[in-house]
Protein backbone atom coordinates (compact mmCIF):
# COMPACT_ATOMS: atom_id res chain seq x y z
CA UNK A 1 0.00 0.00 0.00
CA UNK A 2 2.93 2.34 0.55
CA UNK A 3 5.32 0.95 -2.07
CA UNK A 4 7.39 -0.91 0.52
CA UNK A 5 7.78 -4.71 0.72
CA UNK A 6 5.41 -6.82 2.85
CA UNK A 7 6.46 -6.96 6.49
CA UNK A 8 7.06 -10.71 6.38
CA UNK A 9 9.61 -10.13 3.62
CA UNK A 10 11.26 -7.34 5.61
CA UNK A 11 11.50 -9.51 8.71
CA UNK A 12 13.00 -12.41 6.74
CA UNK A 13 15.47 -10.26 4.80
CA UNK A 14 16.81 -8.56 7.94
CA UNK A 15 16.68 -11.66 10.15
CA UNK A 16 14.31 -10.07 12.65
CA UNK A 17 13.17 -13.01 14.75
CA UNK A 18 11.24 -11.53 17.70
CA UNK A 19 13.15 -11.57 20.98
CA UNK A 20 11.24 -12.55 24.10
CA UNK A 21 13.81 -10.69 26.22
CA UNK A 22 12.72 -7.45 24.54
CA UNK A 23 9.00 -8.20 24.85
CA UNK A 24 8.66 -8.25 21.06
CA UNK A 25 5.56 -9.40 19.17
CA UNK A 26 5.40 -7.93 15.67
CA UNK A 27 2.14 -6.81 14.06
CA UNK A 28 2.14 -7.87 10.41
CA UNK A 29 -1.31 -6.81 9.14
CA UNK A 30 -1.12 -3.27 7.75
CA UNK A 31 -4.93 -3.02 7.77
CA UNK A 32 -4.83 -3.55 11.53
CA UNK A 33 -1.95 -1.15 12.12
CA UNK A 34 -3.79 1.47 10.07
CA UNK A 35 -6.83 0.98 12.30
CA UNK A 36 -4.61 1.66 15.33
CA UNK A 37 -3.27 4.79 13.65
CA UNK A 38 -6.80 6.01 12.87
CA UNK A 39 -7.84 5.43 16.49
CA UNK A 40 -5.39 8.20 17.42
CA UNK A 41 -7.52 10.67 15.45
CA UNK A 42 -6.42 12.99 12.66
CA UNK A 43 -2.65 12.89 12.38
CA UNK A 44 -2.14 15.70 9.91
CA UNK A 45 -0.15 18.44 11.62
CA UNK A 46 0.96 16.06 14.38
CA UNK A 47 4.24 14.60 15.50
CA UNK A 48 3.79 11.03 16.67
CA UNK A 49 6.15 9.39 19.16
CA UNK A 50 6.31 5.61 18.80
CA UNK A 51 8.07 3.22 21.17
CA UNK A 52 9.34 -0.15 19.97
CA UNK A 53 8.53 0.06 16.25
CA UNK A 54 10.36 -3.19 15.44
CA UNK A 55 10.28 -3.75 11.66
CA UNK A 56 7.96 -0.74 11.30
CA UNK A 57 4.44 -2.03 10.65
CA UNK A 58 2.71 0.59 12.81
CA UNK A 59 5.31 3.17 11.75
CA UNK A 60 4.33 2.75 8.11
CA UNK A 61 0.65 3.08 8.98
CA UNK A 62 1.19 6.28 10.97
CA UNK A 63 2.91 7.80 7.95
CA UNK A 64 0.22 6.54 5.55
CA UNK A 65 -2.45 8.08 7.78
CA UNK A 66 -0.83 11.49 7.43
CA UNK A 67 1.46 12.12 10.41
CA UNK A 68 3.75 15.05 9.67
CA UNK A 69 6.57 13.36 11.57
CA UNK A 70 7.09 10.07 13.39
CA UNK A 71 9.79 9.83 16.03
CA UNK A 72 10.47 6.17 16.80
CA UNK A 73 12.52 4.92 19.74
CA UNK A 74 13.99 1.47 19.08
CA UNK A 75 16.32 -0.47 21.34
CA UNK A 76 16.93 -3.41 18.98
CA UNK A 77 19.74 -2.45 16.61
CA UNK A 78 18.72 -5.23 14.22
CA UNK A 79 15.60 -3.23 13.34
CA UNK A 80 17.39 -0.01 12.44
CA UNK A 81 18.13 -0.86 8.75
CA UNK A 82 14.46 -1.73 8.15
CA UNK A 83 13.38 1.54 9.75
CA UNK A 84 15.93 3.47 7.68
CA UNK A 85 14.30 2.09 4.53
CA UNK A 86 10.95 3.49 5.71
CA UNK A 87 12.54 6.87 6.43
CA UNK A 88 14.10 7.02 2.97
CA UNK A 89 10.83 6.07 1.27
CA UNK A 90 8.96 8.77 3.22
CA UNK A 91 11.30 11.70 2.55
CA UNK A 92 12.75 11.84 6.06
CA UNK A 93 9.35 12.11 7.82
CA UNK A 94 10.60 9.36 10.12
CA UNK A 95 13.28 10.02 12.75
CA UNK A 96 14.67 6.96 14.51
CA UNK A 97 16.30 7.21 17.93
CA UNK A 98 18.37 4.16 18.81
CA UNK A 99 18.06 3.64 22.56
CA UNK A 100 16.15 2.39 25.55
CA UNK A 101 12.72 3.99 26.05
CA UNK A 102 13.16 3.77 29.83
CA UNK A 103 16.17 6.10 29.54
CA UNK A 104 14.50 8.49 27.09
CA UNK A 105 13.49 12.05 27.96
CA UNK A 106 10.21 12.17 26.06
CA UNK A 107 9.40 15.75 27.05
CA UNK A 108 12.74 16.87 25.56
CA UNK A 109 12.00 14.98 22.34
CA UNK A 110 8.58 16.63 22.13
CA UNK A 111 9.98 20.13 22.70
CA UNK A 112 9.57 22.30 19.63
CA UNK A 113 6.67 20.26 18.24
CA UNK A 114 3.26 21.92 18.53
CA UNK A 115 1.06 18.81 18.56
CA UNK A 116 2.41 15.52 19.88
CA UNK A 117 0.66 12.17 20.16
CA UNK A 118 2.02 8.90 21.51
CA UNK A 119 1.01 5.84 19.48
CA UNK A 120 2.67 2.52 20.26
CA UNK A 121 2.41 -1.24 20.41
CA UNK A 122 4.37 -1.18 23.64
CA UNK A 123 6.83 -3.97 24.44
CA UNK A 124 5.15 -6.12 27.07
CA UNK A 125 8.04 -5.93 29.51
CA UNK A 126 8.15 -2.12 29.82
CA UNK A 127 4.66 -0.97 28.84
CA UNK A 128 3.21 -0.49 32.32
CA UNK A 129 6.26 1.38 33.61
CA UNK A 130 6.22 3.76 30.66
CA UNK A 131 2.51 4.44 31.11
CA UNK A 132 2.96 5.30 34.80
CA UNK A 133 5.77 7.72 33.88
CA UNK A 134 3.58 9.39 31.26
CA UNK A 135 0.71 9.71 33.76
CA UNK A 136 2.73 11.14 36.64
CA UNK A 137 5.08 13.92 35.49
CA UNK A 138 5.37 16.86 37.85
CA UNK A 139 4.26 19.29 35.14
CA UNK A 140 0.72 19.07 33.74
CA UNK A 141 -0.80 19.31 31.13
CA UNK A 142 1.69 16.86 29.61
CA UNK A 143 3.71 17.12 26.41
CA UNK A 144 1.23 14.86 24.56
CA UNK A 145 -2.35 15.56 23.54
CA UNK A 146 -3.32 11.87 23.50
CA UNK A 147 -1.95 8.35 23.83
CA UNK A 148 -3.04 5.35 21.76
CA UNK A 149 -1.41 2.29 23.27
CA UNK A 150 -1.59 -1.47 22.96
CA UNK A 151 -1.34 -3.65 26.06
CA UNK A 152 -2.24 -7.15 27.09
CA UNK A 153 -6.01 -7.16 27.66
CA UNK A 154 -5.53 -7.68 31.40
CA UNK A 155 -3.40 -4.52 31.68
CA UNK A 156 -5.82 -2.52 29.51
CA UNK A 157 -8.66 -3.52 31.84
CA UNK A 158 -6.66 -2.33 34.85
CA UNK A 159 -5.92 1.03 33.24
CA UNK A 160 -9.56 1.69 32.34
CA UNK A 161 -11.19 0.13 35.43
CA UNK A 162 -13.72 2.00 37.54
CA UNK A 163 -14.06 1.80 41.34
CA UNK A 164 -15.73 -1.39 42.48
CA UNK A 165 -14.34 -3.43 39.58
CA UNK A 166 -12.14 -6.45 40.17
CA UNK A 167 -9.62 -4.83 37.81
CA UNK A 168 -9.53 -1.52 39.72
CA UNK A 169 -6.14 -0.81 41.27
CA UNK A 170 -3.17 1.54 41.19
CA UNK A 171 -3.25 1.93 37.40
CA UNK A 172 -6.97 2.74 37.45
CA UNK A 173 -6.42 5.40 40.11
CA UNK A 174 -3.52 7.06 38.27
CA UNK A 175 -5.26 6.97 34.89
CA UNK A 176 -8.58 8.09 36.34
CA UNK A 177 -6.95 10.99 38.18
CA UNK A 178 -5.45 12.77 35.21
CA UNK A 179 -7.00 11.24 32.09
CA UNK A 180 -10.01 9.69 30.43
CA UNK A 181 -9.04 6.20 29.31
CA UNK A 182 -11.10 3.67 27.37
CA UNK A 183 -10.57 0.43 25.48
CA UNK A 184 -10.99 1.03 21.75
CA UNK A 185 -10.83 -2.57 20.46
CA UNK A 186 -9.21 -5.96 21.02
CA UNK A 187 -6.50 -7.59 18.94
CA UNK A 188 -6.37 -11.41 18.77
CA UNK A 189 -3.10 -13.33 19.31
CA UNK A 190 -2.97 -14.50 15.68
CA UNK A 191 -2.48 -10.90 14.52
CA UNK A 192 1.09 -11.02 15.89
CA UNK A 193 4.27 -12.85 15.06
CA UNK A 194 5.01 -14.77 17.12
CA UNK A 195 1.46 -14.97 18.52
CA UNK A 196 1.33 -14.25 22.26
CA UNK A 197 -0.73 -16.42 24.59
CA UNK A 198 -3.19 -13.64 25.41
CA UNK A 199 -5.51 -11.17 23.70
CA UNK A 200 -4.29 -7.59 23.44
CA UNK A 201 -6.27 -4.34 23.55
CA UNK A 202 -5.77 -0.86 22.15
CA UNK A 203 -6.64 1.90 24.60
CA UNK A 204 -7.18 5.60 23.96
CA UNK A 205 -6.06 8.01 26.68
CA UNK A 206 -6.98 11.72 26.71
CA UNK A 207 -5.51 14.06 29.35
CA UNK A 208 -7.74 16.10 31.63
CA UNK A 209 -6.53 19.67 31.44
CA UNK A 210 -7.14 20.48 35.12
CA UNK A 211 -7.03 17.34 37.31
CA UNK A 212 -7.31 17.52 41.08
CA UNK A 213 -4.17 18.88 42.76
CA UNK A 214 -2.02 16.25 44.48
CA UNK A 215 1.61 15.18 44.56
CA UNK A 216 1.97 12.37 41.96
CA UNK A 217 4.55 10.46 43.97
CA UNK A 218 2.38 10.61 47.09
CA UNK A 219 -0.69 9.37 45.20
CA UNK A 220 1.36 6.48 43.81
CA UNK A 221 2.55 5.45 47.27
CA UNK A 222 -0.91 5.61 48.82
CA UNK A 223 -2.62 3.66 46.03
CA UNK A 224 0.17 1.09 45.85
CA UNK A 225 -0.03 0.46 49.61
CA UNK A 226 -3.83 0.32 49.61
CA UNK A 227 -4.03 -2.22 46.79
CA UNK A 228 -0.98 -4.14 47.98
CA UNK A 229 -3.30 -5.76 50.53
CA UNK A 230 -6.58 -5.26 48.69
CA UNK A 231 -8.47 -7.91 50.67
CA UNK A 232 -7.75 -6.15 53.93
CA UNK A 233 -9.46 -3.10 55.39
CA UNK A 234 -7.73 0.19 54.74
CA UNK A 235 -6.88 0.63 58.41
CA UNK A 236 -4.55 -2.35 57.99
CA UNK A 237 -3.19 -1.79 54.47
CA UNK A 238 -2.43 1.87 55.28
CA UNK A 239 -1.08 1.20 58.75
CA UNK A 240 2.31 2.65 57.78
CA UNK A 241 0.63 6.01 57.08
CA UNK A 242 -1.25 6.14 60.38
CA UNK A 243 -3.94 3.53 60.00
CA UNK A 244 -7.41 4.30 61.36
CA UNK A 245 -6.47 7.77 62.66
CA UNK A 246 -5.08 8.75 59.25
CA UNK A 247 -8.22 7.58 57.48
CA UNK A 248 -10.53 9.32 59.93
CA UNK A 249 -8.68 12.61 59.42
CA UNK A 250 -9.27 12.19 55.70
CA UNK A 251 -12.96 11.54 56.33
CA UNK A 252 -12.82 7.92 55.13
CA UNK A 253 -14.21 4.98 57.07
CA UNK A 254 -11.26 2.80 58.21
CA UNK A 255 -13.14 -0.45 57.56
CA UNK A 256 -13.50 0.18 53.83
CA UNK A 257 -11.40 -1.66 51.26
CA UNK A 258 -9.29 -0.07 48.52
CA UNK A 259 -11.50 -1.05 45.58
CA UNK A 260 -14.45 0.89 47.05
CA UNK A 261 -12.65 4.26 47.06
CA UNK A 262 -13.18 6.70 44.23
CA UNK A 263 -10.26 8.46 42.57
CA UNK A 264 -11.30 11.64 44.40
CA UNK A 265 -11.09 9.82 47.74
CA UNK A 266 -7.60 8.56 46.92
CA UNK A 267 -6.60 12.14 46.14
CA UNK A 268 -8.07 13.24 49.48
CA UNK A 269 -6.04 10.56 51.24
CA UNK A 270 -2.84 11.58 49.46
CA UNK A 271 -3.42 15.19 50.46
CA UNK A 272 -3.87 14.22 54.14
CA UNK A 273 -0.61 14.28 56.15
CA UNK A 274 0.42 10.92 57.58
CA UNK A 275 0.71 10.46 61.28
Amino acid sequence: MDGLPPLRDVIERHGLAAKKSLGQNFLLDLNLTRRIARTAGKLEGCTVIEVGPGPGGLTRSLLMEGADKVIAIERDERCLPALEEISTANKERLDVIAGDALSTDFAAIAAGHDRVKIVANLPYNIGTELLVRWLTPDNWPPFYESMTLMFQREVAERVTAAPGSNHYGRLGVLAGWRTRAKIAFDVPPQAFWPPPKVTSSVIQVEPNREPLEVDPARLQKISEAAFGQRRKMLRQSLKAFGGANYLERAGIEPTRRAETLSVEEFVKLANTPAG
